[in-house]
C-alpha cells in the first residue's frame, strides 16, 4: 500500500509550480510522480490546500457488531 506523503512536500510542490514551474519539473524536482503534482495542484486551487484524506479506519468490525448479540449468547 502506497504511504502519505508529508504535507510539507505537498505544500512545497504546489508553492514550485504556482512559482512558475510546470507540473512535471516540479514533479522530477521533488522525486514525485507527475500525477501527484497535478492532483496536489487541482485540489489547491479548488480547496485551498492540498491536504490528504484520512487513511485507515475499522471496515471489518460493522459485520462481526450485526451478530454480537449471537456471538454474546453463544457463550
Amino acid at each position: 500500500m502506497a504511504r502519505t506523503l508529508s504535507q510539507d512536500l505537498r505544500d512545497k510542490v504546489v508553492a514550485a509550480i504556482d512559482g512558475g514551474m510546470s507540473c512535471r519539473a516540479a514533479a522530477a524536482h521533488f522525486n514525485v510522480s507527475i500525477s501527484s503534482a497535478i492532483r496536489w495542484r487541482r485540489l489547491a486551487l479548488q480547496h485551498g490546500r492540498a491536504v490528504a484524506k484520512p487513511r485507515g479506519g475499522d471496515w471489518h468490525s460493522g459485520r462481526i457488531e450485526a451478530h454480537g448479540s449471537f456471538i454474546v449468547s453463544v457463550r
